[in-house]
């Protein structure tokens, strides 16, 4: 997917933007744009992409991104609403000369870090969703300190996973969005049938050599990995849910065959599904 560029709305009396979604869905597409983004998922099923990693999404997930990131939070269908808190902000929001401090080295250190995406986990997790909510409804100088507060704690944090790769390096433009929309509008509605990278391509206006490279030049990922990927994200949710047995899961994510579920699964998750609905029960229906 080409991802669009995406003019933040940060609003004149407001050094950073913060807002509060909740909704049917995020009400975003494919995009990227320079301010650091900071999303705390309160209440969301479905999967996210960020660069070229696609995982579940479940309540309470958190993630810090990087400057021109691509990135999606996709909602499923019948999935639910959505409630989630989303702080953008710039690298040098309170000036450079602030940011420069050596009191700020750890948060520097941080905001390299995120140009991958980190998902962050555990106790910080939990310390921070608490001031995202105190953030979401403070005004004046304490949403300033809150923010603070909150990248302090991140760049103290231990339990924190990179999410791109470490070679994935996207190509932005902000033209072509209604191309690669059509695209991944198929993929999501067409994700159980068997989807023929012709149908992709001729939506694209394509040929299937030149469209293959233009999508992996924007996502890193071919066709069949980013479909695989997007199928078990959904399995994974599912599992997670803990109603429905790996076999009838199977069929509702696109697999015919069982063998090959455990296959893809085992190379996305790295354990079969088996394996990942006994963690999830540990860990009360979602990752720790």
């Amino acid at each position: 997917m080409k991802p669009v560029f995406e003019k933040v709305p940060r609003r004149d009396w407001e050094s950073f933007h913060c807002e509060v979604i909740q909704g049917p869905d995020y009400g975003t597409r494919w995009h990227f744009h320079p301010e650091f983004q900071l999303t705390l998922a309160v209440r969301s099923s479905g999967h996210r992409v960020v660069g070229d990693n696609i995982a579940p999404l479940t309540d309470g997930d958190m993630v810090l991104l990087g400057s021109n990131l691509p990135h999606v939070w996709h909602q499923d269908e019948g999935g639910g609403g959505v409630e989630a808190v989303v702080v953008r902000f710039e690298e040098n929001f309170l000036g450079r000369d602030f940011m420069e401090r050596p009191e700020m080295e750890g948060v520097r250190r941080l905001l390299r870090r995120a140009a991958r995406g980190l998902e962050i986990r555990g106790q910080a997790r939990r310390e921070i969703s608490q001031r995202l909510h105190h953030l979401a409804e403070a005004s004046g100088l304490t949403r300033v300190v809150d923010l603070l507060a909150i990248l302090d704690t991140l760049a103290r944090a231990k339990d924190v996973r990179a999410l791109a790769s470490a070679g994935y390096e996207p190509t932005l433009h902000a033209t072509d969005q209604g191309r690669m929309e059509r695209v991944c509008d198929f993929i999501h509605e067409h994700l159980t049938e068997d989807i023929d990278r012709a149908q992709l391509a001729k939506l694209a206006h394509l040929s299937e050599g030149a469209f293959s490279r233009f999508f992996r030049s924007r996502t890193g990922k071919t066709v069949p990995e980013y479909i695989n990927e997007v199928r078990i994200g959904r399995a994974c949710r599912l599992i997670a849910e803990d109603q429905h047995n790996i076999t009838d899961i199977a069929l509702d994510c696109g697999y015919r065959n069982l063998a090959n579920f455990n296959r893809r699964f085992r190379e996305v998750v790295g354990r079969t599904p088996r394996e990942y609905r006994a963690q999830m029960r540990t860990f009360g229906g979602r990752p720790a």
